[in-house]
């Protein structure tokens, strides 16, 4: 099976199973969440792999342990679990001391929609920005999660993943440079607009940027997978080659990703056409399918490319 193929899930800790399997000091901690994936590691390797149970205060602590001893610590849940609900920890004993572990939050965004409020996860991404020491990962296929475990066991502090799941299209390839933490996937050179994108909404803009291109408008497309530190110098390089930048973003509308694209054309002093499209300010308490809310939030791709369009001063068919 090729990695296109592969739900981003599996993509992700099949690659961390291998890692684990060379080095005895990889460890794997849970709260009580299982994946497919890392059940024959669990059986090949036990002294590698710990079900702490529904406890991620303490999760995060046994975490910062093992890791101070030396161990390559892992430790993943559902994302809203393993970020709000102990927060005080990861600031506290991992990223004060800096320590190696890395955590994984499964179920980005509204990826988990039927599941409800407890579940939906748009504000992790400014909360964890908050920590200085801390990195984020946030791929959009399977190459770039699998890239992330290798990023991850190489990193040297604390680093925050997060995992969506089901199949993604293909963006990235095994021989691509992933050092700037971004991709350019469509050209932004003579482009009348710049669509800049993050994990699940990369596949939008990609959507948006073809249908755009029907209406005469042609759009650039950057992938950004390092969500912190974000390469301000590439970015803006590629403002100055843009003529406007529009922000896709599953997130709140404070802190996510358009939060940053905006802290860094201002840093730049770039002046140049932008909007962020991300998900309204309020909470959702409702159930359902993703497309439902990204439907209700103005995040589908006809709602998208209006948006665009009014933004280039192009006539919205």
């Amino acid at each position: 099976m090729s990695l296109a193929d592969k739900d981003i899930r599996d993509a992700f800790f099949d690659e961390l199973c291998r890692i684990g399997s060379r080095d005895p000091n990889v460890v794997i901690i849970t709260n009580d969440m299982d994946v497919f994936s890392l059940r024959k590691f669990k059986q090949d390797y036990p002294r590698q792999f710990i079900n702490i149970g529904v406890a991620e205060q303490n999760m995060i602590n046994v975490a910062a342990g093992l890791a101070a001893c030396g161990k390559r610590v892992f430790v993943f849940g559902i994302l809203s679990f393993v970020t709000f609900r102990c927060y005080e920890q990861i600031k506290v004993n991992i990223c004060s001391m800096r320590l190696p572990v890395t955590i994984i939050g499964m179920g980005a965004g509204l990826s988990f929609g039927f599941d409800g409020p407890t579940h939906h996860a748009m504000q992790d991404i400014g909360l964890m920005r908050l920590l200085p020491e801390m990195e984020i990962l946030n791929p959009g296929d399977s190459a770039s999660a699998a890239q992330c475990a290798r990023l991850a066991y190489e990193g040297k502090g604390p680093m925050y993943i997060r995992i969506d799941k089901g199949t993604f299209p293909e963006f990235y390839n095994s021989g691509d440079n992933f050092s700037s933490g971004l991709k350019v996937l469509r050209d932004v050179a003579n482009s009348d607009v710049t669509i800049v994108a993050s994990g699940f909404m990369t596949r939008q803009a990609v959507a948006v940027a073809d249908a755009l291109e029907s209406q005469n408008v042609r759009a650039g497309v950057i992938d950004i997978f390092r969500l912190k530190p974000v390469d301000g110098s590439a970015l803006r390089d590629l403002a100055d080659r843009s003529r406007s930048f529009v922000v896709l973003d599953e997130n709140a509308a404070s802190g996510g990703l358009g939060t940053i694209i905006s802290e860094i054309l201002a840093r730049h002093s770039k002046k140049i056409p932008f909007i962020s499209l991300t998900l309204p300010d309020k909470q959702f308490l409702e159930y359902g399918a993703r497309e439902w809310f990204l439907n209700r939030s103005g995040l589908d791709a006809p709602a998208i490319v209006e948006a665009v369009l009014a933004l280039v001063g192009r006539k919205v068919p």
